[in-house]
Formats: structure tokens, sequence, C-alpha cells
């Protein structure tokens, strides 16, 4: 295992992706930064962090193995890893709010952006991106926003937090190139924010609705019954969900 540090970069992810393009990378090489200045989030949002007090880390990880088509299991695979280790640090009411926010009792402590690289039609590649909220405590503009020193009220050590992620993302991508993926997707959804309870969201013609979620299809669309006991299946950029 390769791990570059770095002082400050625009982005762990395009870093990692651009070094990629130049040569062949060992497969679960990891930069890490004490600083982000362009970090990036779901669907071209910005990922927010004060110099040093936080966890921004990008892993390369061969994923050849994976049919393009089942590709939302890489967020499942991070989603329960960075969960499975907060777990370790005692933070509580930990949830996965689809596709792959971390949550600790509603509030937002990591954000995931992972990166495919796609030959031919085939999974090659992903650039896992994880921003983890450590020790910083204010958060401007971003009320939903929380970290672990908030929540425990006690500075953690970021070189301790990333080994334990590290270790669980090892075990649970074991998992997925042994083909568990029921036993994967079963875990997700046990974890999955706000699944049974009456929600309210809005689709992308910004149409505001009540729903269940009730878990996610094999091709990691949400799953949501609506009026009529009718379960309506959801991408990424059609639905928001609005709590």
């Amino acid at each position: 295992m390769r791990i570059i540090k770095l002082n400050a970069i625009d982005s762990t992810n395009s870093f990692l992706r651009q070094m990629s393009m130049r040569e062949r990378i060992e497969d679960f090489t990891i930069v890490v930064a004490e600083h982000q200045m362009k970090g990036k989030g779901q669907m071209g949002t910005t990922w927010s962090s004060q110099y040093g007090k936080n966890l921004t880390v990008s892993v390369f990880k061969d994923v050849s193995f994976l049919k393009t088509e089942q590709n939302f299991y890489l967020n499942i695979v991070v989603s329960l890893s960075v969960l499975k280790a907060l777990k370790v640090f005692h933070i509580p009411k930990l949830k996965v709010k689809w596709p792959n926010d971390i949550l600790s009792d509603k509030k937002k402590l990591s954000g995931i952006l992972i990166e495919n690289v796609i030959k031919q039609n085939q999974l090659q590649a992903s650039v896992v991106g994880i921003g983890l909220n450590v020790n910083q405590t204010e958060f401007e503009d971003l009320p939903n926003a929380s970290s672990m020193r908030v929540v425990l009220g006690r500075i953690f050590e970021k070189e301790e937090i990333l080994q334990v992620i590290l270790n669980h993302l090892k075990s649970y991508f074991q998992l997925l190139e042994n083909g568990d993926y029921e036993r994967l997707k079963v875990e997700y959804e046990k974890h999955l924010f706000r699944k049974d309870k009456p929600s309210t969201f809005k689709n992308a013609k910004g149409e505001v609705f009540s729903g269940i979620i009730t878990g996610i299809s094999d091709f990691g669309q949400l799953q949501v019954r609506i009026e009529n006991e009718i379960v309506m299946e959801y991408d990424l950029k059609e639905i928001t969900l609005l709590y």
C-alpha cells in the first residue's frame, strides 16, 4: 500500500486520476491532503473543509472484477466501511443517507465521491474520495453538518481514523470480490436513513411528494413506496430527500 501525503491540493480525486493517466498505479494507492482547495462532492457540488481539521483522502482501487451495471456496490462498500469505522470510535446514531452520505443523529459527518475509470464499456478502476469531518467545530452556512469532535467533544487523531477506514475498505472490497452482493445490500439497507419511515421528497421537476423508502434496487436506485402502494425506483438525479 502506497500512501502519498500532501499539504494542499485542488482535489485528491483529481490528483489521483491524473496520476493514473501518467503511470501504472498500485492497487490501494492512497492520497491524503491536509487541505483541499477544490474538494468535489456529488453532482458537481464542493466539499468545504478547514485546513488540517479533517480527513480528506482518495483511494485508487482496481475494480475490473465488477460488471459496469454493478457499480453501485462501490457506494455500498465505501459507505459501510466509513460507517463501521466511525462505530469503532463510538460515534452514535449512524445512518447512510442514500446514496453515500454518512450521518450521525441526522447531521452529515462524511461525504463520498466515487469516480470510475471505464474502458470499452468495462469497469477498470475507481478513485474513491472520502471527506470526513473530524476536528472541525464550525460549519458556516452548513446547518446540517457536524464532526466527530462536535459529536463526542474530544479531538481525534486523523491517522488512526484513516487506518481503521482502510482496514474496513479492504474487508468490504474482499466481500465484493467474492460476490457477496446480497449480504452487502442487506447490510446497507439496514443502515439506510429514513427507511420504512414516512418522508418528504422532491423530484426532478421540483414537485414535492410523500413516500416511504423501502430499500434499493440491485442497480442502486432508491425504492420509494408512494400512494396506492406503488413502489417507484429513482436514480440520483431524479429525487431529493427533504426529510
